[in-house]
Parts: structure tokens; C-alpha cells; sequence
């Protein structure tokens, strides 16, 4: 039998945070010129949520992005910035999607929250 080798590579576990990516349906604009619709939910991830630190945080801080946070979920397709971000019941904008290490194994996905 062979030893157990440890895969740097495996975050199964860490992939412990559920979110729901939502794209917005439009219906043409209101009196004001905004757009009209819905943000419905297009596809749910387990997620690892990673914090900014140093350099990082303070180049958001600089830009005002006070809300500022990183998923990482495994590959997955259809995704693309003018989706949203859903967790814990609190909405965020996606800044960039990231494929780390152009691996096809992870995506990095950089977020704003929305202040309504």
C-alpha cells in the first residue's frame, strides 16, 4: 500500500463558503434612463474566501473599495464581470475572474461589495 501523499494543490476541504452567481435580466430603461430587471441566479459554487493583506488591502483602501474580498472556486465556465456575487445574503460586484496559473483548476475572483 502507498504511503499518503500530501497535494498542495487539493483544497477540497477549504471550499467550505456557498455562493450564487446572478446575472441581471434587463427590460428595457425607466422614465430616468436606468436600466429595468432583475438579478436572477444563474449558478451556485463552494467557495474559499481569501482576505487581502498588505499591499493589497491598502491599494483597495487608496481606491475606496472598503469592501473588497477574493473567492476561489474550481474551474468553472460561463462566468464573465457583469455578473454579481451573492453570499450571505450580501450582494457584490465582480471586479475580475481570474484563472490561476491558466490551469483550468481554479478561479480567482476579485469583488466589490454593493453599497445600496
Amino acid at each position: 500500500m502507498q504511503p499518503f501523499k500530501y497535494n498542495p494543490n487539493n483544497h477540497s476541504g477549504k471550499f467550505n463558503h456557498r455562493i450564487t452567481f446572478q446575472e441581471f435580466f434587463g427590460e428595457g430603461k425607466d422614465v430616468d434612463g436606468f436600466p429595468k430587471g432583475d438579478w436572477r441566479s444563474t449558478k451556485s459554487a463552494w467557495a474559499m474566501i481569501k482576505t487581502m493583506q498588505g499591499r493589497e488591502y491598502y491599494r483597495a483602501a487608496t481606491t475606496q473599495n472598503e469592501s473588497s474580498m477574493r473567492f476561489v472556486i474550481h474551474y468553472t465556465k460561463g462566468l464573465h464581470p457583469d455578473m454579481q456575487v451573492v453570499y450571505k445574503g450580501r450582494s457584490f460586484s465582480i471586479e475580475s475572474i481570474i484563472n490561476d496559473d491558466e490551469a483550468n483548476k481554479t478561479l480567482t475572483i476579485m469583488v466589490k461589495e454593493v453599497i445600496v
